[in-house]
């Protein structure tokens, strides 16, 4: 019987850019944050004398061969493994397309826990298959890796390499997903020119860097006591309330956590500054916790919290967006075991 895999989406909680390398690529800072949201993989795959693969999707959009992520994240691990196989690969594709959500990323890890499951490979944790694969993972992709973790990960380098943090609170969270189209090497090369015109050196770049990953390590770090019943940490607001999306998501905005993306991007396209307005609703009592852009865009999040209904907050964001013109999705933030627990249907 195949295997249906659900391939979840992320967020990039907060992004941090460094100076362009002299290897072309830029040091990150990211916290990453796995979603409800996903695609359907459904693989097959049984051993042969040699190697053939079939990819499908139900999106014409999504390139049926050795370009798709899924098709090379397969092909790297059956030639890893030495082991020759028929595979079939159908990606119902639900999440948007070059959005910012990691969808494409995501895809690669879901066909990697598929093909494991049809050729029962031993994917469990401190073996040495499972330390390969983030190995794999990094080869296909800068934020593939991060789906071999899922719930709240730190991203740093190029955003490949990963640590697990503390997971965070189940959160609402409304995803928009304006029909706008951001080229993510055109918004790298916009911040290039900015760093030119700013003058952030190298030098200078590593330690923003630097000063980043410990302020957003010290976040998750911070909050020691908690109430043990429901996981929640009781954490003050200044309206004297109790914080209900757990203390690491308050801390970081405390640390100023953003999306450096924001500084080009929005310039580019306008109509996402206002979407982001919308979703924090800034001095209402449905204002969001934190609104953002999601990696180069185009999609936004914004995650909402109590002391009311913060779901009903969530709609209401989806409301304002939806009188704007622009879709929307709702959904909530995925802790790690969840992630691991939901992720495989068959």
């Amino acid at each position: 019987m195949p295997t249906t895999v659900r391939s979840h989406a992320k967020i990039n909680l907060g992004l941090g850019i460094g100076a362009p390398r002299q290897d072309g690529f830029h040091g990150l800072v990211t916290v990453y944050q796995t979603l409800e949201l996903h695609d359907l993989l459904t693989v097959s795959a049984r051993r042969a004398e040699t190697t053939t693969i079939e990819l499908t999707s139900n999106d014409r959009r999504v390139p049926t061969d050795g370009r798709n992520t899924a098709w090379k994240m397969v092909e790297l691990a059956l030639r890893t493994l030495d082991i020759p196989a028929t595979v079939a690969i159908h990606i119902q594709k639900q999440l948007p397309i070059q959005g910012g959500l990691g969808a494409g990323s995501a895809n690669a890890v879901a066909a990697l826990v598929g093909l494991e499951s049809e050729l029962g490979i031993d994917s469990q944790a401190g073996t040495a298959w499972g330390a390969t694969r983030l190995k794999l993972a990094e080869q296909v992709g800068s934020d593939v890796p991060l789906f071999l973790i899922g719930g709240a990960v730190l991203g740093l380098d190029r955003g490949q390499s990963v640590f697990p943090m503390p997971d965070l609170e189940s959160t609402p969270c409304v995803v928009a997903t304006p029909s706008v189209g951001v080229s993510t090497p055109q918004a790298f090369r916009d911040w290039d020119a900015l760093c030119q015109r700013t003058g952030l050196t190298a030098e200078a770049s590593d330690a923003k860097l630097n000063e980043l990953s410990r302020a957003y390590a010290s976040s998750f770090a911070g909050v020691e006591a908690w109430d043990g019943s429901s996981g929640v940490f009781p954490l003050d607001r200044n309206d004297g309330e109790k914080d209900l999306a757990g203390p690491q998501v308050s801390a970081l905005v405390r640390t100023g956590i953003a999306n450096d993306f924001e500084q080009v991007v929005f310039p580019q396209h306008p109509l996402l500054s206002e979407i982001k307005r919308a979703l924090a609703a800034p001095g209402t009592p449905e204002a969001a916790l934190h609104a953002s852009l999601s990696g180069s865009g185009s999609a936004l999040f914004g995650l909402y919290r109590g002391p009311g209904d913060a779901r009903a907050d969530a709609e209401a964001a989806c409301q304002r967006l939806r009188a704007m013109g622009v879709q929307s999705l709702l959904t909530r933030t995925l802790p790690r075991q969840a992630y691991w627990q939901q992720m495989l249907l068959k």
